[in-house]
């Protein structure tokens, strides 16, 4: 167990008013669009992709600190021209987003999962890398961390990704607006696999991703409530702990260093921090932040 799985079941009973956890699709989330192409099937979610439609569900509140969890087989076979998306994200021009996006391919060839992190509305920090199982023959587990410190995306309790606070040097941090929780599938064969060379074949229709085991383990943080009292509520104080709070996640393990050395030496295939194409002038947060 990676200590920030041993903190999370230590202290995330420390608080529990205004934290959420559940297991159940119906509690936590709710479609968001293409309701005819949700399947359940007992403790099963699928979401169909066709020449029609993809779907997608949305969180049925926003959350401010903590982890959210879902546990995802994805897209067997040809899967070529398909995105499946789990992320979170606030509202409007400025927002923040964190996003997992997982790339369909041709067969034989690696499932690539690609990483990005918005900050008040500003992206382009694209990451990828190729899994190292086949996500399409069993479940796997993929979280996002957050808390003000850094955000902390993991497989299967394995750090992929930090982005950490680095304010103090001027540059800005998601740390001051609600999001919600949204997953979903859709086409985009005019950019995710190859480039967008290889096109979606639609014989091979309807592309069914599976979901099961949804957790969210953060802070509520309703919208009626302004940013800075979310904020306020969603931090630790004297006479409150958050498990989210606790020094030993404000930043990575030495073991879950070890770790995130290991997914970049073995399977990143792009990071934008190297991309002087795209950036001739390598941006702030590459400068200064240690990718461990």
């Amino acid at each position: 167990m990676s200590r920030m799985s041993g903190f999370l079941g230590l202290f995330v009973g420390l608080v529990l008013v205004g934290v959420a956890s559940s297991a159940n699709f119906d509690e936590l989330f709710q479609p968001s669009w293409a309701l005819d192409h949700f399947v359940q099937e007992g403790d099963l979610l699928k979401l169909k992709l066709d020449n029609y439609s993809g779907a997608g569900f949305v969180s049925k509140n926003k959350y401010m600190f903590g982890k959210v969890t879902i546990q995802l087989k994805l897209v067997e076979g040809d899967s070529a021209g398909t995105v499946t998306a789990f992320y979170m994200s606030s509202e409007g021009l400025n927002h923040n987003e964190f996003d997992f996006e997982f790339l369909g391919n041709t067969s034989g060839e690696p499932y690539s999962v690609q990483t990005n992190v918005y900050v008040n509305g500003v992206g382009n920090r694209e990451q990828r890398l190729n899994l190292w199982f086949d996500p399409t023959k069993d479940f796997h587990t993929y979280s996002i961390f957050w808390n003000q410190r850094q955000v902390v995306f993991q497989v299967d309790e394995t750090p992929i990704r930090v982005h950490t606070n680095m304010e103090h040097k001027g540059i800005p941090f998601p740390k001051d607006q609600a999001m919600g929780v949204y997953s979903s599938i859709w086409n985009a064969d005019d950019w995710a696999t190859q480039g967008g060379r290889v096109k979606t074949d639609w014989s091979n229709a309807p592309f069914i991703v599976t979901y099961k085991a949804f957790e969210i383990n953060a802070c509520e943080a309703p919208a009626s409530v302004a940013a800075m009292d979310n904020a306020k509520k969603c931090s630790s104080s004297e006479d409150k702990k958050y498990w989210w709070d606790e020094p030993a996640l404000s930043a990575l393990s030495l073991h879950q260093s070890h770790q995130l050395m290991w997914v970049r030496a073995n399977h990143m295939v792009y990071d934008y921090c190297s991309d002087t194409a795209r950036f001739p002038v390598i941006p702030a947060e590459c400068v200064h932040h240690r990718h461990q």
